[in-house]
């Protein structure tokens, strides 16, 4: 990985992918840890049975954990696309931030740069799409949250790490409609997960820290994204 200052700390907590394939995904994740070291401990612990290939510090320090190839235990339950097993088809970054221990600070600055420098070298050596960049709050909404309302999607989207959608045209609010579509970009609709859990979700990170009902800039949004980025990831 050239120019990326990777600090090996090996996790006994992996196995073999099942689909037979490498990555075609990425999943973001905060630690909601106190500091890096104790994610470290705990994602290096083989009672804990959790993992990621990364994890970046605050200072930016990179440090990998389980080979790419191999499985890590960071996604769980939960769906994106077709995609049931997201920890054969990813690679899972988790970033140190402590999340709702301390009100959602804000992500460092040398933190997100290491994040773009890893990412641009993964996307372009697995061929991973932007579009298969996703939270961990998408793939299991109602769930989880992170990496949450203070990470900048935007910021990484500009630079073409991952996608983005301005509010356009609006479009007259529909429940159906905004599950139709959300499922067609990707999150995982059904029965046993509420529209609110879903709509959540989908604001976490496209309109962070926006609160009501359905509205036409969701629909707008989520609309745009479905025909512009339609999941095409699966078995």
């Amino acid at each position: 990985m050239r120019g990326l200052n990777i600090f090996l700390h090996p996790s006994p907590n992996f196995g073999r992918r099942r689909h037979g394939r490498g990555p075609d995904m990425v999943v973001l994740h905060h630690t909601a840890m106190r500091d890096a070291a104790s994610a470290l401990a705990r994602l290096c612990d083989p009672a804990a049975e959790v993992s990621c290939h990364y994890l970046i510090d605050e200072r930016g320090h990179i440090f990998r954990l389980v080979d790419e190839a191999l499985r890590a235990w960071h996604a769980g339950a939960g769906r994106w696309g077709r995609v049931e097993d997201v920890n054969s088809h990813s690679i899972g970054i988790e970033l140190a931030n402590p999340g709702p221990l301390k009100g959602h600070p804000p992500y460092a600055a040398a933190q997100m740069d290491a994040l773009e420098l890893l990412l641009d070298d993964i996307l372009k050596r697995h061929r991973i799409a932007p579009q298969a960049v996703i939270a961990h709050s998408d793939m299991a909404p109602g769930r989880k949250a992170d990496p949450g309302a203070g990470f900048d999607w935007r910021r990484l989207a500009l630079r073409g790490l991952s996608v983005w959608c301005a509010p356009g045209e609006q479009h007259k609010p529909d429940e159906a409609a905004f599950l139709e579509q959300a499922a067609a970009f990707g999150y995982p609709v059904g029965e046993d997960i509420p529209t609110h859990a879903i709509l959540d979700a989908f604001r976490l990170r496209f309109r962070p820290r926006h609160q009501g009902p359905l509205d036409g800039d969701d629909m707008a949004i989520i609309m745009a994204l479905a025909q512009t980025y339609p999941c095409r990831l699966g078995p």
